[in-house]
Order: C-alpha cells, then sequence, then structure tokens
C-alpha cells in the first residue's frame, strides 16, 4: 500500500511546527510583556488583585493574543524553514528527487488545517470563556444610558426607554417616553414621560418577560406639548413579551464585544438586531461574524504565502522575504477597522468586507508564485 506520510512529511511537518511554536510564543510574549504584565504587577502591589487572580487574569489574556498569533506563528514558521531549506540547497534536492512544489507544500497545508480548527475553536469558545472569567475577576460595570426604542407595526415609535444603569436584571434611574399619535413635520409628540428609580425584569404567572418600574413618576403631556399633570405609582409595567426579552438582550449584549459572545448567541444577537432594524449594529456584528469563518483559513493562506516567501535563490537576501511577510501581517490587522465601517456604514456588504482580506491574500499568493516561477 503506498505511503501517504513519508520521511519528508514528518521532517517538514515537525519543522514548522516547531519554528511556528516558537513564533507564537514570541509573539506572545511581546504582546503580553510590556503593558498588560506590568499593569498586572501594579494591581498585585496595589493589593487590587492577589497573586493568583493576577496570574489567572493573565491566563485569560492569552486565548484573545493566540487568535492573532495562530496566523502569524504559522506565516513566520512557514517562512523560517523554507528560507533555511533553500540556504542549505535542501529544497533543490527535493526538487531534482521529482517533487512537485505542491507536493513539498502538502505538510504545511495540512499543519495549516489543524491550526486553522484551534484558531476557529479559539474565537468561538475560549476567547468568549476567558472574557467572562475576566469579567467575574474585574467585576461588571453597569452600562450609562442604554436606549431602547419599542416601534408599531407601522415601524413608527410607540416608546423609547432609557436605562443610566443596570446589572443582571436590576435597573436604575429609568426614564419612559411614550409617544402620541400626533406626529410633526420633524418629530413624533409625546403623551407622556415616566421615571422609575428602579426597575427589574421578571416573569408574570404565566412565564411571560415583563419590565417593571419602581417608585415611578408620571409627567402627562397635551397636545400642546405641556405638563398638565404631575402623578406618583408605587410599580408601572412598561414592556412586556417578546419586546421585554428582546430589549433585555440587546441591553445585555450592548455591554459586550462581539469576542465575549460565540457563535451560536452572537448569530442570535445579530437576528434579534435585523428584527429590530438596528441596521449599523446589525450589519457590523454580521461582518464580525463573518470573519469568524474566515479569519482561521488566513491560517492557511498565510501558511502557503510563507512557504513562497521562503522560496529563494542561495544568494538572495533573507531579509526580503521577512519585510514582505511583516508588511502584510500589519496591513491585515490594520485594515481590518476600516472595513468593520465599511459594514457598518453599509459601504459594502458585511459578507465581502469579511471576504476581502483574505482575498487579498489570495491574490499576493498567485503573484508570489508567478514571481517566483516554480
Amino acid at each position: 500500500m503506498k505511503k501517504y506520510f513519508t520521511v519528508y512529511d514528518r521532517y517538514i511537518f515537525t519543522q514548522v511546527l516547531i519554528t511556528t511554536f516558537v513564533a507564537i510564543l514570541l509573539f506572545t510574549i511581546v504582546w503580553i510583556a510590556p503593558e498588560m504584565l506590568l499593569n498586572t504587577i501594579k494591581e498585585v502591589l496595589a493589593h487590587e488583585y492577589s497573586v493568583q487572580t493576577g496570574i489567572l487574569s493573565l491566563l485569560y489574556e492569552l486565548p484573545k493574543i493566540l487568535g492573532k498569533a495562530f496566523p502569524v506563528g504559522l506565516l513566520l514558521g512557514s517562512l523560517f524553514t523554507f528560507d533555511k531549506l533553500s540556504k542549505d540547497s535542501e529544497l533543490t534536492i527535493f526538487r531534482a528527487v521529482g517533487m512537485s512544489f505542491y507536493r513539498i507544500l502538502a505538510p504545511v497545508i495540512a499543519l495549516s488545517l489543524i491550526v486553522t480548527g484551534l484558531c476557529f475553536v479559539t474565537y468561538d469558545k475560549w476567547i468568549p470563556y476567558s472574557c467572562h472569567k475576566l469579567a467575574q475577576i474585574k467585576g461588571h460595570q453597569g452600562l450609562t444610558q442604554f436606549i431602547y426604542t419599542k416601534k408599531d407595526e407601522h415601524k413608527h415609535p410607540s416608546k423609547a426607554i432609557i436605562v443610566s444603569k443596570f446589572l443582571n436584571n436590576e435597573m436604575e434611574n429609568v426614564i419612559v417616553t411614550n409617544f402620541s399619535n400626533q406626529v410633526f413635520d420633524d418629530l413624533h409628540g409625546l403623551s407622556s414621560i415616566d421615571v422609575g428609580q428602579k426597575g427589574h425584569k421578571t416573569l408574570d404567572k404565566n412565564g411571560n418577560p415583563v419590565w417593571i418600574i419602581e417608585d415611578v413618576t408620571s409627567y402627562n403631556i397635551n397636545e400642546e406639548g405641556i405638563f398638565e399633570k404631575i402623578s406618583k405609582t408605587k410599580s408601572k409595567e412598561i414592556l412586556r413579551g417578546e419586546s421585554a426579552e428582546a430589549a433585555y438582550t440587546i441591553m445585555v449584549n450592548s455591554t459586550k464585544r462581539d469576542r465575549d459572545i460565540n457563535n451560536k448567541d452572537l448569530k442570535k444577537y445579530i437576528d434579534l438586531l435585523k428584527i429590530e432594524k438596528m441596521d449599523e449594529e446589525y450589519n457590523l456584528l454580521l461582518n464580525k461574524y463573518y470573519q469568524r469563518f474566515f479569519h482561521p483559513f488566513v491560517c492557511v493562506l498565510l501558511a502557503t504565502m510563507g512557504c513562497l516567501l521562503g522560496f529563494s535563490r542561495p544568494r538572495e537576501q533573507r531579509l526580503i522575504g521577512f519585510t514582505i511577510a511583516i508588511g502584510c501581517i500589519f496591513l491585515y490587522y490594520i485594515t481590518l477597522p476600516f472595513f468593520d465601517l465599511l459594514a457598518e456604514k453599509q459601504v459594502i456588504p458585511p459578507l465581502l468586507t469579511a471576504a476581502i482580506p483574505p482575498l487579498a491574500f489570495l491574490f499576493a499568493i498567485i503573484l508570489f508564485y508567478k514571481s517566483k516561477d516554480l
């Protein structure tokens, strides 16, 4: 039976694996050392953290770093390995015995697919988990000025809810503006304003979610926009059913970054934003969601690019390949926020903004392949 995993494959796989691991380790140390480590040491010395908590906080920061380190490590690892093989004339020997470029590349692709899986799991599971643990260590901070607008069947606002601060199901300083059916040229009229000192989300006896505000002061407004009556009540229901659940989900997730949410929950949140017509937030997070799938496969592209940049003639300067590699990585990460903005402002569809960077790498690989004449 034909052996597919040969001595050559084990040799290249091992060499690239070792150099990739070293590159990931160095990238992690460089990323974590200057500011993150210093801040943690300061918090330990100030007795804000115990030594154990400080170590745990650094460990929980690692997944966020590894998400970026995996592609960079593969690029530098494959580049360094193939550059060394070129300088030692080993690649010349491999080509002389009839091995094609694609056959030489096979073990690197196999390794990059493994790292791709790790990268995907990192963004889907490890990073959200570590962010949750870090939030527990640092303490959850309430959000200020969360605003939710409920709309009627004609997509006109029926009420707007402003929450000054919340923690779990408890809210403080809740303001509810109820819109009237009267519409002026540039705004909707108000029928009343309710101000609650406290509020919370709960379930009624039928299991339906409701929002209740307490210690309520209500201001009734006439058609001329003048306060005509002020009253006080102990409690008042302001949201019920699907709108109550939707408002709570949006309020909770609005305190989080996309990396804090796993793929399943992020997709549900995106679908809710679409229903609620929150277009900018919807497009931005949909772009981030697509990036969860495109970014891991950048590992394969960068590993291939590293191999191509490593193929060099005996007297070719090694610095050229490394300079191009660092430049590509720099451009990739520095342009991601730009594409996020394009998606958010609906200049380009989110699927394209997420796909353009990997496609650019693929185009660069084709150019490098043709320039190397392999």
